[in-house]
């Protein structure tokens, strides 16, 4: 193989004819004048359309805006068995030595601030709104991405995968430093003791990918390099360099004022902000742009609902004697989300070394004493926190300081005429992509056969994906009673992960009654093997060397358990006919489960590239 690969690579000519005489990337602004109060947002393409040259929507990307906003609200309680006072500052983000700059990032990839899409073709709607869209999404990536993609892209994109081994489970009510229900939000990792006791693989060790992500976005200017040097001393003018530039970064920290019940005013609670600005592909929001070939001429309008998102969490502390208060608990509270999507925030763990190990409150008592506040997190798309109630609770909360728009950019190519006579020789081409309808099965009980009726008839159905999360009451996920597990800051699932441990069996999917796997799948290693291991992968996992996918079979086992099947093998003549599906398992988890379902089927539109018009 090597020799012939010397002999052909001698007999290269050097050169060849450009395709394109000129590349240049427009840029378009949404249409939300910066507001995304309705936490929406829509462009529209009306200004490319003019431009008389071809689009390549398949290397278009979105910039979008996000402001990140970490603040003491109300709710500041002291209790002193003696009645000694408590003295001391509490939420004090802009000193080293309690930084917070670890005590917040977001979940994995970007993407997971949108939460439905649609798509309008010169006036006709050929992408559908799908709820949670974002988890499908997350699925194509981690089963499509290869590791290299991780280095090249990650950073960019925001992507880098929850270890699957480092979450731990802390039931509601039970006082936990990490949280409560499913978390995996440690993000320091830790030696692993092998010795006196037993395995619980990385259990609170340290989330790596949690880790990774944070460090996309939480870029500071204070940070040390040496004895007496900053990032800020590189850069001229420190802060104002990273907004010319709209990198990434801590843009806001305010320390609280003295900690007492008297001071606890509005003016003088403490403030940590991020400025982020987030890529996210066009064609990892959906297929269509991946297969669109270069188009000119072209009206598209893009909708897109987004995950604007408010965590509050309550962190109590206590103390036995004179000495000083740290955390000795943190809890979710409540979850804000218009539109009951993923939350994309995760809320580091306040354990020791962790990112919140420093988290408010803390302070100095003379006697055994307590003290419990209330933080508040918030991800808003563009420039203001747009949680009211946050602002009017802290006056110190400020503005994001890079883009307050999204913006669309996308190249337009102009090509050599002799190359465009050969484009435009067949000039109606058809895309064919994939679209998804979602479904949702509710409460499955532990160890009882379900049957479940997804659809009654989807035409052209490619394949079936089944999530499974513990059912949303309290009892079941840990978490907070009637609020879903992927909207905890806590726990990644949704943005990846399933809940923990979420196994199967006695899988099959029937299509109009007929049985998809030949014989019911009774284990994991089937369903891996089988069904879920080369999906979406170059080469289809076949070629040792040349593959892609970031899915193991220890990952299924514990937090990314995906029941995939591929349905899609048939007749030409049959792939007309909507057919039923059906879904056929039973729950061997102890928890009652929610399966969101997503059944990928197959559309086509004809399109005149010279004229941008649907034929």
């Amino acid at each position: 193989m090597s020799d012939k690969l010397v002999f052909d690579l001698a007999q290269e000519v050097e050169g060849s004819p450009n395709v394109f005489v000129r590349k240049d990337w427009v840029n378009i602004l949404d249409n939300n004048n910066q507001n995304y109060n309705n936490n929406q947002s829509i462009i529209d393409t009306s200004q490319l359309s003019n431009s008389n040259k071809y689009m390549s929507y398949r290397e278009a990307y979105l910039q979008i805006p996000m402001l990140i906003t970490v603040a003491e609200g109300t709710g500041l309680t002291l209790t002193n068995v003696t009645g000694a006072a408590l003295t001391g500052a509490g939420f004090l983000p802009a000193t080293a030595a309690s930084s917070l700059d670890y005590g917040v990032g977001l979940k994995n990839w970007f993407g997971q601030i949108i939460h439905s899409f649609t798509l309008d073709y010169n006036g006709t709607t050929i992408v559908q709104q799908t709820p949670y869209i974002n988890m499908w999404n997350s699925f194509k990536l981690m089963t499509s991405l290869s590791y290299n993609d991780l280095t090249t892209q990650g950073p960019t994109i925001g992507f880098y995968p929850d270890s699957s081994l480092s979450w731990s489970w802390n039931p509601n009510g039970t006082n936990s430093l990490n949280g409560n229900g499913v978390t995996n939000n440690t993000n320091i990792l830790l030696g692993i003791d092998v010795t006196g006791q037993f395995n619980n693989f990385e259990s609170n060790r340290g989330n790596d990918g949690y880790l990774l992500r944070q460090t996309h976005i939480n870029f500071d200017v204070d940070g040390q390099l040496g004895a007496a040097s900053t990032y800020g001393t590189l850069l001229q003018g420190g802060n104002s360099s990273l907004q010319s530039v709209w990198k990434s970064y801590v843009s806001r920290k305010i320390n609280s004022s003295v900690l007492s019940t008297a001071s606890d005013i509005v003016g003088n609670r403490g403030v940590l902000q991020y400025s982020v600005l987030a890529t996210v592909y066009l064609k990892h929001v959906h297929s269509f742009f991946n297969m669109c070939p270069l188009l000119k001429g072209v009206f598209m309008k893009m909708t897109m609902n987004l995950n604007n998102s408010t965590s509050t969490i309550q962190v109590n502390a206590s103390s036995a004697g004179a000495a000083a208060l740290a955390p000795a608990f943190i809890t979710c509270t409540n979850v804000t989300n218009s539109l009951g999507g993923v939350n994309p925030l995760m809320i580091s763990s306040a354990d020791a070394n962790q990112g919140n190990a420093v988290i408010f409150p803390v302070g100095t008592t003379t006697a055994a004493g307590s003290a419990s506040k209330t933080i508040k997190y918030n991800v808003s798309v563009g420039s203001v926190c747009l949680d009211t109630n946050m602002t009017s609770e802290n006056s110190n909360i400020g503005l994001g300081t890079l883009s307050k728009s999204i913006y669309l950019y996308v190249p337009a190519y102009t090509f050599n005429p002799v190359f465009e006579q050969a484009y435009l020789s067949n000039p109606i081409k058809s895309i064919k992509y994939t679209d998804v309808y979602q479904y949702q099965v509710i409460n499955v009980q532990p160890n009882q056969p379900q049957t479940s009726l997804l659809t009654n008839g989807i035409a052209n159905v490619k394949s079936v994906l089944v999530l499974p999360f513990y059912n949303a009451s309290g009892t079941n996920s840990g978490f907070v009673s009637g609020i879903p597990v992927f909207q905890s800051p806590f726990d990644p699932a949704g943005t990846g992960p399933t809940s923990p441990m979420c196994w199967l069996t006695n899988f099959n999917i029937q299509v109009s009654g007929q049985n998809a796997i030949y014989n019911m799948e009774r284990y994991n290693f089937e369903q891996f093997n089988n069904q879920l291991y080369g999906c979406n992968a170059v080469n289809g996992g076949l070629t040792d060397g040349i593959t892609s996918g970031l899915i193991n079979r220890q990952d299924f086992d514990m937090e990314y358990s995906y029941y995939y099947v591929n349905i899609e093998r048939m007749l030409p003549v049959e792939q007309s006919v909507p057919k039923s599906i059906q879904l056929l398992c039973q729950n061997l988890s102890s928890r009652n489960l929610d399966l969101y379902c997503f059944i990928e089927y197959g559309n086509e539109v004809s399109i005149d590239i010279l004229t941008g018009s649907r034929v």
